[in-house]
């Protein structure tokens, strides 16, 4: 099965745009354009199967409990110093992955770094058949 990737609100969303708009119009920074290469890679992953190997895919128990519902994280790249990771929730619509954050790996977790992470906000759920908007 595969998943309908979505943005959270309003960072994610906004911070895709910027980065697909000016890659189309071929005016990414060198650092924007290997960052933006692992992120798209990383969803093709994600779409596909949140439970790929190459994504090392986990529960962050400290954001679920935090957040009220499941969050995880996957790997944008591994081994390399503050390698990138993914965090991200199912929903809001059945067979929708939400992309909340993109973040640095938090290192330490013994000083709460999962809680200094900013997560955006998943969008609506679209209206049910029968339903009002």
């Amino acid at each position: 099965m595969a998943f309908r990737i979505r943005m959270g609100l309003p960072e994610m969303d906004a911070l895709w745009n910027d980065l697909s708009t000016r890659k189309l119009q071929g005016k990414l920074e060198k650092n924007e354009e290997k960052f933006f290469k692992k992120w798209v890679k990383t969803l093709g992953y994600l779409e596909q199967n949140p439970r790929h190997n190459s994504l090392a895919s986990h529960e962050i128990d400290d954001l679920t409990r935090k957040h009220g519902f499941k969050i995880f994280q996957s790997y944008l790249e591994n081994a390399t110093p503050a390698a990138g990771r993914l965090f991200w929730a199912y929903g809001p619509d059945k067979g929708d992955i939400t992309v909340l954050a993109v973040e640095p790996h938090p290192e330490d977790q013994k000083r709460g770094a999962y809680q200094r992470i900013k997560l955006s906000t998943r969008p609506p759920a679209k209206p049910q058949p029968g339903e009002k908007s």
